[in-house]
């Protein structure tokens, strides 16, 4: 029976130009409780070279996914993006400098890491504390999440 089978109805799908194996590893290596779940490799037909990995279905700490080597004709955008949950700054710092390492980093929590993927980058608490609107102010104005800086400005 293939991975797909035992996947949620629903699953992000990846498009990597030639260098899934190299994202995957990298998720891998990101976010623990994470594992390789699957790979079919290229066939006779195609854009990629006999034996080169087609597909990679992987598990990121629970969610499945499926990375593709599709070739240069899409790339990513903002218009998608996975968001972690955080619950103390160890982890907001952890999950940042990993994932934007190579990449680059945006206003409000996102980035975008080496693959183009963007991330969203979230402190448990954050929609709590956005109600109010200092926080949301200063929230507009930090890239990387200060859970104490926030949670300073919905206390004044």
């Amino acid at each position: 029976m293939s991975a797909l089978a035992s996947f949620p109805r629903i699953t992000p799908f990846l498009w990597f130009d030639s260098n899934a194996d190299e994202a995957v590893n990298f998720y891998l290596s990101v976010f623990k409780n994470s594992r390789r779940l699957d790979a079919l490799p290229a066939g006779d037909h195609g854009h990629m070279p006999k034996g080169k990995t087609l597909t990679v279905a992987f598990e990121l700490d629970g969610q499945k996914f499926t990375a593709l080597n599709g070739g240069p004709l899409f790339k990513f955008t903002e218009a998608i993006s996975f968001t972690v949950r955080c619950d103390d700054q160890a982890e907001v710092d952890y999950y940042w400098s990993r994932l934007s390492e190579g990449g680059s980093e945006m206003q409000c929590c996102w980035l975008k890491d080496r693959f183009g993927l963007s991330w969203q980058i979230v402190p448990a608490r954050l929609p709590d504390l956005i109600r109010h609107p200092k926080a949301f102010e200063a929230m507009l104005r930090m890239t990387k999440p200060d859970i104490a800086e926030l949670e300073k400005a919905a206390a004044s």
